[in-house]
């Protein structure tokens, strides 16, 4: 497995005492330095509603990041697909297809990135229905081929450019495996949100895999948290923040949350270690080697060749150290 791609998922993270405007130019901060230490991919999330993270809308700061960068893959990790028009997710990823040819992921998701009621208000006519997402999906594909018609009328999402961007469905279960099967779609399995999910999820996926002709061959990758530190110590504090971050998260807590030394010496309930357990399934933590050996345990495990990391860290150095440690491990080509 020495020939892992990776790639990395950025969620524009608001830290206290900081603001927003500091987490998006970290963000475009961190996919220079992708693209320089050699990763794959730079994705950003989609997230309403919460002061701890910015990420909001990635097809506007993914016009930003092509501008900044010239050969890594931009994308989407992801568009929630209900709280949007198909047509307009459509023109937005041929704009930037048009501004950065044959660089761009359209990743799609159907949660809805946030709580029920900033979903209602992105659409006021989403049912939540797992139909409906797929009409969509459907939707998405007739306009990124210019075969769409209403009432017999021919529809095109504009700018028309020739070529598509990859398309990836964002899975956590089974369910959406199952629809990037049947329509054909390239599949994104986000352990870093549901870290029991298993690996004959990825399996079944390519068992029922429907070629088409633009994607003739099924196509999975990974995601993770992973915590890279210098030292066991680096590592452990990494760590203990991701935890209690996600504890915070299960509590439905996505504002104002603490700096690390408010929560240093933070005593882990029963109940705590009990979700702390539940959690492990999504984080990789440790020094270089160690992170490695995980990575490309998961990728064995998963049967792929491609992980999409993500970082959480209260602390900006340790963050970027993170992902140039796992670069490092990976002896991954630097473009200078």
């Amino acid at each position: 497995m020495s020939d892992i791609k990776l790639g990395i998922l950025d969620q524009s993270v608001v830290r206290t005492d900081s603001s927003a405007i500091s987490a998006v130019q970290e963000t475009i901060e961190t996919a220079i330095l992708a693209e320089k230490l050699g990763y794959h991919r730079f994705w950003i999330s989609e997230h309403h509603n919460s002061t701890f993270i910015a990420g909001s809308t990635p097809e506007v700061l993914m016009a930003r990041l092509g501008a900044e960068t010239s050969q890594i893959r931009l994308g989407s990790g992801g568009i929630m697909l209900p709280n949007h028009s198909a047509f307009k997710v459509a023109e937005n990823f041929r704009m930037l297809e048009a501004l950065y040819p044959g660089r761009i992921d359209l990743g799609i998701g159907r949660a809805p990135g946030g709580d029920g009621i900033s979903a209602s208000l992105l659409n006021p006519s989403n049912t939540f229905q797992e139909e409906d997402y797929i009409k969509q999906l459907q939707h998405l594909d007739h306009f990124f081929k210019d075969n769409a018609q209403v009432n017999a009328s021919p529809i095109y999402a504009i700018p028309q450019v020739k070529t598509i961007p990859q398309q990836w469905i964002l899975s956590s279960s089974g369910g959406s495996a199952k629809i990037a099967a049947d329509l054909g779609l390239n599949l994104a399995v986000a352990k870093f949100i549901n870290g029991s999910v298993s690996p004959n999820v990825v399996e079944s996926y390519r068992k029922h895999f429907t070629p088409t002709e633009d994607r003739p061959e099924p196509k999975a990758l990974i995601s993770s948290f992973v915590m890279c530190g210098e030292t066991e110590d680096e590592a452990n504090q990494m760590r203990k923040y991701i935890d209690y971050i996600l504890l915070q998260f299960d509590k439905g807590n996505y504002q104002n949350l603490p700096a690390f030394e408010d929560i240093r010496n933070h005593q882990f309930t029963s109940f705590e270690k009990q979700r702390l357990h539940y959690n492990a399934g999504r984080i990789i933590s440790g020094t270089p080697d160690r992170v490695k050996e995980k990575i490309v345990n998961l990728a064995k495990d998963f049967d792929v060749d491609e992980v999409i990391i993500s970082t959480m860290s209260f602390n900006k150095e340790l963050r970027l150290r993170s992902f140039e440690l796992v670069a490092e491990a990976f002896s991954m080509n630097s473009l200078f």
